[in-house]
């Protein structure tokens, strides 16, 4: 990486602490450097700062028009607060529990992007002028890692005009592309609050059923990516009983750590990075940031990397599996949206179906519970203003529990007969003569 340096690189232990004590800053100390009309850029997932958050918030008065680009809000924060807009206006990036509201309601605005192409976007179109993230403490060389968030904010690290980094003594070290040196910095602030985490819920009958019928088309020697929710770790629980099975994923979850402590994943059979589980972040609970910690089966990489489909699609039986909201009868596949109302986002969903789709002997599924509060998420077409995540010329496999509907090669008649057979029993009769209408059928 070319960072800019802003310091002495040494090795000498006096030197490294010298240089770490001089950086070092209370939290109200270092926020001192945001500036109305910042952008600001906080760490993707367990990498945020709350800490800084706080004291940003704390200087209110003092400031406005501040741009927050943050992806996957973990927390509630005070500058995601209603009354805050005229001071910070929070940019979505992908949209959480923390920020969904506020997003639906307008407050918020939103960042289309490939979550492959968040780097680019940043560096070539947002002026960064504060990047706050949590990393691992300091090594004997001087380096800290980026931990369980390496994703954009490696990139945004080059770009940034003041960097200021959180020591946290639970974010685990990571290897690969994930490390920034102590001359790198421009203030330093302690912490030691836990990272938040994302236990799993538990599985229903509809997602235990949908894992299975999924696993089927899995076969051994397969690299696997798994989103995150119920259906990705139902997925991850039907691959127990599988061999040599590798990781290359844009986020590692819990579920990937007992494939390995199970036998299934071993990274041995993989046509990159061969013995290595790849990713750009792992979300989950305290289990897999302990697993991951200073582990070097794992390798992160910044996102432009993970999820770039060309490279996804080097990797031979390269599998991805990721949910979405509703299908129409073509294919299309609304992952981000419930009709015009803002849910989650794009994230890296299509960076894995067209990846997968590359892959030789390569799969991607997209799947889905049949019915929600009784009605189909199989539709003959989407309501006015649903945004379209995964086209129809992407969609490979759509699943449901009641079966999966292999779309690739099929015309648009094809294509909705095998829908509507996955589809819940009940609507079934409803979607045919829809169809029928639509000159589907």
């Amino acid at each position: 990486m070319a960072w800019h340096n802003r310091g002495i690189v040494s090795s000498s232990p006096d030197v490294l602490k010298d240089q770490y004590n001089r950086r070092r800053v209370s939290p109200q100390e270092a926020v001192q450097c945001i500036q109305s009309g910042n952008d600001v850029v906080v760490g993707f997932g367990v990498s945020e700062t709350p800490i800084l958050l706080d004291a940003m918030v704390d200087r209110k008065e003092e400031l406005k028009d501040v741009r927050i680009h943050q992806m996957i809000p973990m927390r509630p924060a005070k500058y995601l607060e209603p009354g805050m807009e005229k001071h910070f206006t929070h940019v979505s990036w992908f949209t959480s529990g923390a920020s969904r509201h506020g997003v639906q309601s307008g407050r918020f605005d939103i960042m289309p992007n490939y979550f492959s192409l968040s780097p680019r976007l940043f560096a070539d179109y947002i002026e960064v002028d504060v990047l706050m993230a949590t990393v691992s403490p300091m090594d004997r060389y001087g380096f800290f890692s980026f931990g369980a968030s390496v994703d954009y904010t490696t990139t945004v690290a080059e770009k940034a005009k003041k960097i200021i980094l959180v020591v946290n003594p639970n974010m685990p070290r990571t290897h690969g592309n994930t490390f920034i040196h102590v001359t790198q910095a421009d203030f330093l602030v302690e912490d030691d609050a836990s990272l938040p985490e994302i236990p799993a819920k538990e599985l229903s009958r509809e997602d235990i059923a949908i894992g299975q019928y999924v696993a089927e088309h899995i076969g051994d020697g397969s690299t696997i990516q798994l989103g995150i929710g119920k259906i990705p770790n139902a997925v991850a629980k039907a691959l127990l009983h599988k061999n040599h099975l590798g990781i290359h994923s844009e986020i590692l979850t819990d579920g990937m750590v007992d494939l390995i402590e199970s036998g299934a994943v071993t990274n041995n059979a993989k046509s990159i990075h061969r013995g290595k589980a790849l990713s750009c972040a792992a979300l989950g609970t305290k289990k897999l940031y302990d697993f991951i910690n200073d582990n070097p089966m794992f390798e992160f990489h910044p996102v432009s990397y993970t999820n770039n489909p060309n490279i996804i699609g080097k990797n031979i039986k390269m599998v991805s599996i990721n949910a979405t909201v509703e299908v129409d009868l073509l294919g299309q596949c609304a992952s981000e949206t419930i009709g015009p109302i803002q849910y989650s986002g794009t994230g890296g969903q299509v960076d894995f179906v067209r990846g997968a789709v590359q892959s030789p002997e390569g799969k991607a599924f997209i799947v889905l519970h049949s019915t929600v509060k009784g009605k189909s998420k199989i539709v003959p077409m989407f309501r006015e203003g649903t945004v379209i995540t995964t086209s129809k010329n992407d969609v490979d496999y759509i699943v449901t529990e009641y079966g999966a509907a292999h779309l690739s090669g099929k015309t648009f008649k094809q294509r909705a007969e095998a829908l509507i057979n996955v589809a819940h029993p009940e609507h079934r009769d409803e979607l045919r003569e829809s169809a029928k209408k639509m000159g589907l059928l």
